[in-house]
C-alpha cells in the first residue's frame, strides 16, 4: 500500500504491506496523529476507505481544528470517505472484548480497507495481563486481515521490541523529537519491518503544511547509484582562461572537482567562470549557502560574465540555502532532485562545509558524501565543489581528509601566497583522476571577463604555505 507521505515509501522498502498492522509510536507531539491521518487522507483520495477510531477523551473537533491548518485535510471528506469514531466511552465502561465487537461492526458496516487506532496505550492500560494485550491485538488483526484491512495501531509509549504488542505486529515505526544541542531535531526508525526490506538507522523528517516528509539518510537510501554509472569520455571546459590547458584539455565530464582554499582565494569567481559556460545543452546549477541570487549575479556582473543573461533564459539556475538549520538529508534530497528535474550538467556546490554544518552527527560525513557524489557521477554531472581552508598562510596545507579526497576526482588549490610584500593569488592542480595534468603553480588575474591563470609562478620556497621567499639565483 502506498504511504502517501513523502519518504515514508523509501524507508519502508515500498510502503505499507497490504493487509498487515503497523504500530507507530513516538512522544507526545511528535507527529503521530499528523502522519496517520496525512496516510489516511491521501488514500482516501485513491478511493480507500478509512475508518478512524479514537480511544483519546478529547472531542473530534479538537482533532479537526488541529488537522484544519494542514493542506491534506478535507473537512469535506468527513463521513463520505473517511469515519472518525470513539471508543472511550465503551472501553471504560464495558471493556476490551466490547470494543473488539465493536470495530467488527463498524469495519465491515464502513467498508473500511484502512483501519486507524489511536490510543494504543489506552487498550494496553485497561488490559490485566500481556495475554490480555496479545489478544485484543489478535482480535483487531484478525478481523482486518478478513475483510482487507491495513492497520495502524497508535501509541505515545515507548515499547519495547520483546513487548507484547511488538510481537503480533508486521511492523513499527518509531517517531523522536530529540535535542541536540540547543536545536530540536525530529528523527524516525522502522524498528520492525516483516514482510519488506526496510532502510535501517534514524531519518530526519520535518512538519510542515503538507505534513510529515521524511528525508531518508542518503547513504543508505543510495547504498548504490539509482543508474549504472558509465564513463563519459570527453572534457568540458571549465570556462577558466588558462585552465583548460593545465587540466590537458578540461574537467573530465561526470567527474567530481574539490576546489579549496581560504576565504577571498577565488573559490566562488572559478565557480561562477564554470557555470557561465552553460548552455541549452548543458545546463548549470548554482547550489549554495553563501550569497544570495542577487548577490552571486552581482558578482558576475562585476567580472564581466554573462551568468545574469543565462539565468533569464533558463540556462543556469541559481538556488540558495541559508547557513542556518538545515537538514543535511533534506539539503542532499533538494540538490538531486533539481538536478533531475532540470537536466543539469554542469553543478557548482559552494560550499561542501553547508552539508557539514547542517549534519548532526560529524562521522557520518564521510558516507554522506561518497553517496552523494556516486549519484551525480552515475546521472552525468560534472561537479565542482569548494572547501574552505581555515588559514590565510601557514607551515602546513589544511586540504580534506584524505578519505574525503579520496572520493573526488579532482583537486585544485587556491592560495593567496605573501611575496615581496604583496599577496599574490595562485592556483595548482593537485590532482587528475586517470588523467595528466600540468602540477606547476600558477599566477591568478581577475579580468574584465572572470579568472584567467597567466603565467607560472616565478621561482620561490614554501608558495602553497601562503608565505613564500625568492631563490637565490
Amino acid at each position: 500500500m502506498d504511504a502517501g507521505v513523502p519518504g515514508l515509501n523509501e524507508i519502508l522498502g515500498g510502503g505499507f504491506v497490504e493487509g498487515a498492522s503497523y504500530i507507530i509510536q513516538g512522544q507526545p507531539g511528535a507527529g503521530k496523529t499528523i502522519l496517520a491521518n496525512q496516510i489516511a487522507f491521501i488514500n482516501m483520495v485513491g478511493g480507500r476507505k478509512v475508518l478512524y477510531v479514537t480511544l483519546l477523551a478529547e472531542t473530534h473537533d479538537r482533532l479537526f481544528q488541529s488537522l484544519g491548518t494542514l493542506d491534506f485535510f478535507d473537512r469535506a471528506r468527513l463521513g463520505n470517505g473517511i469515519a472518525y469514531i470513539s471508543v472511550f466511552q465503551t472501553l471504560r465502561d464495558e471493556g476490551l472484548s466490547a470494543v473488539v465487537s465493536l470495530l467488527r461492526h463498524e469495519t465491515k458496516r464502513q467498508g473500511a480497507t484502512l483501519l486507524v487506532f489511536d490510543g494504543l496505550l489506552n487498550a494496553r492500560d485497561r488490559a490485566d495481563t500481556d495475554i490480555d494485550v496479545k489478544t485484543f491485538v489478535a482480535e483487531v488483526q484478525s478481523q482486518a486481515a478478513f475483510v482487507g484491512c491495513t492497520v495502524l495501531f497508535l501509541t505515545s509509549a515507548r515499547l519495547g521490541d520483546d513487548s507484547p504488542e511488538h510481537t503480533m505486529v508486521d511492523g513499527v515505526i518509531e517517531l523522536n523529537d530529540e535535542l541536540v544541542g540547543v536545536r530540536s531535531v525530529r528523527r524516525c526508525r522502522v524498528r520492525k519491518s516483516r514482510g519488506s526490506s526496510a532502510l535501517s538507522g534514524f531519518h530526519q523528517y520535518e512538519i510542515g503544511p503538507r505534513g510529515l516528509t521524511i528525508y531518508p539518510r542518503l547513504e543508505a537510501l543510495l547504498a548504490n547509484p539509482s543508474v549504472p554509472d558509465e564513463m563519459q569520455n570527453y572534457r568540458l571546459t571549465s570556462g577558466v582562461e588558462g585552465l583548460d590547458q593545465l587540466l590537458n584539455g578540461g574537467l573530465p565530464a561526470g567527474s567530481v572537482t574539490l576546489l579549496f582554499g581560504p576565504s577571498g582565494s577565488g573559490k566562488t569567481s572559478l565557480g561562477i567562470d564554470f557555470l557561465s559556460a552553460s548552455s541549452s545543452d548543458e545546463p548549470g546549477m548554482h547550489f549554495g549557502f553563501y550569497e544570495t541570487p542577487d548577490r552571486l549575479l552581482l558578482k558576475a556582473d562585476a567580472l564581466g560574465l554573462n551568468l545574469r543573461d543565462l539565468h533569464a533564459a533558463g540556462d543556469v539556475h541559481i538556488f540558495w540555502s541559508p547557513l542556518t538549520e538545515n537538514l543535511i538529508d533534506k539539503l542532499a534530497a533538494e540538490l538531486l532532485h533539481n538536478v533531475r528535474r532540470l537536466g543539469i550538467k554542469r553543478l557548482f556546490v559552494d560550499a561542501l562545509a553547508g552539508f557539514e554544518r547542517a549534519s548532526t552527527y560529524k562521522p557520518r560525513m564521510v558516507e554522506f558524501f561518497a553517496a552523494l557524489t556516486n549519484e551525480l557521477r552515475a546521472i552525468g554531472v560534472t561537479t565542482i565543489a569548494t572547501w574552505e581552508m581555515k588559514d590565510f598562510s601557514g607551515p602546513s596545507v589544511s586540504a580534506p581528509g584524505s578519505e574525503i579526497s579520496s572520493i573526488l576526482d579532482n583537486l585544485i588549490m587556491l592560495r593567496q601566497v605573501e611575496l615581496d610584500s604583496r599577496l599574490e593569488r595562485i592556483l595548482a592542480v593537485l590532482k587528475v583522476r586517470d588523467g595528466h595534468f600540468d602540477p606547476r603553480l600558477y599566477e591568478v588575474d581577475f579580468g574584465n571577463h572572470g579568472l584567467k591563470i597567466t603565467l607560472p609562478l616565478r621561482p620561490v620556497d614554501g608558495a602553497t604555505t601562503g608565505i613564500a621567499s625568492s631563490q637565490e639565483p
